[in-house]
């Protein structure tokens, strides 16, 4: 992070934004199309963007001999972990329609893209640009020798734009009772996402495995209205569906955590890009002295994050599916000591190290200078 070069930048930036009491704002800063943003039309950088026209014009050889294959051909040249897959079986989504406890949608991800799988259905992109957030495209599965068209949906924006994400391109994850058909009859948690999140609040809507003796959860069950209210039943990960359908036999519990940790983490960051990009506009390239509470309540918000601060603890430890492990492991950066941000703990909190391995990712990196340092200094 190169700290000490930034030292005497740091002092200058703390003059002129300087700390106090955080107090809510009334910035508008969600305004897509305004020119600071400028967000349909603005060039992208996101990954999927970049290798979209090769990967849908067969460039990549994908084996399109079967729903399953292409996807996890698909998962390879994306370089999305197989073992990332978590199952969801409530109806929260675009396709809607063709998702059911018989019949759940995949989700996978790596760090900077997470992919939608439902079975007869079309494949959803969420794909993360540095400074914009989200980038949502769908696209069908090739058959018959047709190639397919990614679209750039804006329908996705209706539940990645809304207040769940604090009005921004970000990433959303429900938590719901769902009925027996996966219709949502009770919902929790709207407008939190991350680490500090209670796990007695998650999982309602999915499947969740490798977790038995971590409860209570509201994964893993479905409900119904009865006159007393709603009463849920368990409903046990394949008792309805065939796990040969997907890749792996799995919706493991430490893809669920790490997944819940990076969508917080995006959300955070998604957000100051756009808070500070409107601040700078309104000031003509500088900050108002009345924006320097929102700076000082961004930077505090996203470095508690970064460093774990109000994590929700494991009831239990949890042992985590091995092949998730090595290949979320494979990619971990190390210091001359061997220690690394992705090592995990697993007994009482998730990571052995407080600070979270994002801080590497674009998201973060492409975050203005001034306010990178302001995060460094605190941290």
């Amino acid at each position: 992070m190169q700290f000490c070069r930034a030292v005497a930048q740091v002092l200058f930036l703390i003059s002129l934004c300087g700390f106090v009491s955080a107090e809510e704002d009334d910035l508008t800063f969600a305004d897509l199309e305004a020119p600071e943003h400028d967000y349909w039309n603005r060039p992208l950088k996101d990954p999927f963007t970049l290798i979209k026209d090769d990967l849908l014009q067969g460039k990549f050889n994908l084996d399109e001999s079967s729903e399953k294959a292409y996807l996890i051909s698909l998962l390879k040249a994306l370089k999305i972990p197989v073992s990332t897959q978590m199952l969801a079986y409530s109806t929260t989504s675009l396709q809607l329609s063709l998702i059911s406890p018989r019949t759940p949608r995949a989700l996978y991800f790596n760090e900077d893209l997470y992919l939608g799988y439902v079975q007869g259905g079309r494949i959803e992109i969420v794909s993360i640009d540095p400074e914009l957030g989200g980038i949502f495209y769908i696209f069908d599965i090739p058959r018959s020798g047709v190639r397919p068209v990614a679209e750039r949906s804006e329908r996705c924006m209706k539940c990645h734009a809304d207040e769940d994400t604090h009005e921004v391109p970000g990433l959303a994850i429900k938590s719901v009772i769902p009925g027996p058909t996966g219709g949502t009859l009770e919902s929790y948690r709207r407008t939190l996402t991350g680490h500090e999140i209670p796990i007695a609040d998650r999982f309602g809507g999915w499947h969740v495995t490798g977790a038995d003796d971590l409860k209570p959860h509201w994964g893993n069950l479905i409900g119904r209205f009865t006159p007393e209210g709603i009463v849920t039943t368990p409903l046990p990960p394949g008792r309805q569906f065939d796990w040969s359908v997907f890749p792996v036999a799995t919706s493991d519990i430490l893809a669920h955590l790490l997944h819940e940790h990076q969508v917080g983490f995006v959300n955070r960051a998604v957000q100051a890009h756009y808070r500070i990009r409107t601040a700078l506009e309104i000031g003509k390239g500088r900050l108002l002295p009345e924006d320097k509470a929102m700076v000082d309540r961004q930077v505090k918000e996203l470095t508690h994050y970064l460093l774990f601060a109000g994590e929700a603890a494991l009831p239990v430890p949890i042992a985590g599916d091995s092949l998730l492990k090595e290949e979320f492991l494979s990619t971990r950066r190390v210091t001359k000591a061997g220690n690394s941000l992705k090592d995990l703990d697993l007994e009482s909190h998730l990571f052995r190290n407080r600070c979270s391995y994002m801080i590497y990712s674009t998201v973060f990196q492409s975050l203005p200078e001034g306010f990178k340092k302001l995060i460094y200094l605190r941290l």
